[in-house]
């Protein structure tokens, strides 16, 4: 499925698709799991010839940063509510990239967002992301 879709965007005219997301409810519930799935997602992209031309990124419910613990707010940049693959087209991500004067700090942004917000202001959005990491 993967491959078709990378397929299928890069075929598709950019003015009407740009972007892909798979989602998949029911695989990889464990967090290493989907993570080391992702390397065998960039091999994918590697053998179709995309890789340049199509970017992955992932989230996933119980998405970890290396060395923070499992309840880190700052976790919660990259969750979902399901295992997400979202298949981006590198032009776009180079169009959003010069909109933004530094476009490296959006990450941290996002963070300080969080960190801001804490907990109880993810909470009060009502979504069904996980805070476990099991």
């Amino acid at each position: 499925m993967l491959r078709t879709e990378l397929r299928d965007l890069a075929s598709a005219d950019a003015n009407f698709r740009d972007t892909t997301l798979l989602i998949a409810p029911h695989a990889w519930p464990d967090f290493l799991n989907f993570n080391a799935f992702l390397d065998q997602a960039d091999r994918v992209l590697r053998k179709t010839k995309l890789d340049g031309e199509l970017q992955i990124a992932s989230f996933h419910p119980q998405f970890q940063f290396a060395d923070s613990e499992s309840n880190a707010i700052s976790n919660y940049t990259n969750r979902a509510p399901y295992p997400t693959l979202h298949l981006l087209r590198e032009v776009s991500i180079d169009r959003a990239v010069s909109a933004f004067p530094n476009p490296e700090s959006i990450f941290e942004k996002n963070i300080a967002t969080f960190e801001r917000i804490g907990h109880a202001g993810w909470d009060a959005l009502g979504l069904n992301v996980s805070k476990e990491s099991s």
